[in-house]
């Protein structure tokens, strides 16, 4: 497995307490980042903290959702140090349902988490990176955000919204040393499959020509690329690995 520089950069992760985000700090932190893990869930949090038990974790309770949490996060971070690189990789699918029968306070909380979360948290970290001339972003987003998935309109509007999102603040930074990029992941092996019906699940499967799902280690590889100072040049510009789902 490559090992990636990241010494003396500090990275906030949100939804860092599981899945894609605790493999994402786990692999920060091996390769000498400071990793600060956002994530709404507390015990998850305290439960992490003491089996990595690494001084360069750290961890705040932090609805993504709620622009104040993040505000309040950030100054308090940015008083003793800066924020090189931004994961925005918290997010819900929700249920699987047409979307005339989607239950319209559930079809908001899934774009408030996922969308506007990830609207939140480049607002507030931004400004710090332009500071420091350097940043790198990386948006979670997902296979649904480009192709649609039926049974899931909220959660692939939210996706196709960070793809968007990143594309123009990727142009609106592209004179600074700030790289934004998203990622659209297929399918993972990953407690949010739990959320989705087994029909669901089975449906995204069929369309991945690979013949299974992602392994986190390969999503996490990609990740640590985009936030590397290797990645000079790329920017705005979203990385596929959906299994050969997506060809574009």
């Amino acid at each position: 497995m490559h090992q990636f520089d990241l010494k003396n950069r500090t990275a906030v992760i949100t939804g860092g307490a599981q899945g894609f985000g605790l493999d994402i700090a786990k692999r920060f932190l091996n390769s000498g980042a400071k990793a600060i893990i956002w994530d709404i869930d507390e015990n998850e949090l305290i439960k992490v903290s003491k089996e990595l038990n690494n001084t360069n974790l750290t961890y705040h309770v932090v609805d993504v959702s709620n622009f104040k949490d993040v505000k309040e996060t950030v100054d308090e971070i940015i008083k003793f140090s800066n924020i090189d690189i931004l994961i925005n990789n918290a997010g819900i699918t929700g249920s699987t349902s047409s979307l005339w029968d989607y239950d319209v306070d559930e079809w908001s909380k899934i774009i408030k988490i996922n969308l506007m979360g990830t609207f939140n948290c480049c607002k507030c970290i931004v400004p710090n990176m332009i500071k420091n001339n350097y940043g790198r972003i990386v948006n979670v987003a997902s296979v649904a955000g480009k192709d649609g998935n039926a049974n899931a309109s909220a959660y692939s509007s939210a996706k196709a919204g960070a793809i968007g999102l990143t594309k123009s603040l990727g142009k609106e930074l592209a004179d600074k040393n700030i790289a934004v990029n998203a990622v659209t992941p297929a399918g993972a092996k990953t407690r949010i499959l739990d959320q989705m019906s087994k029909e669901h699940v089975n449906r995204m499967l069929s369309k991945v020509p690979r013949g299974r799902f992602l392994e986190i280690n390969e999503f996490t590889s990609l990740i640590c690329w985009l936030s590397s100072e290797e990645n000079s040049f790329s920017t705005a510009a979203v990385f596929d690995i959906s299994g050969g789902r997506s060809t574009y």
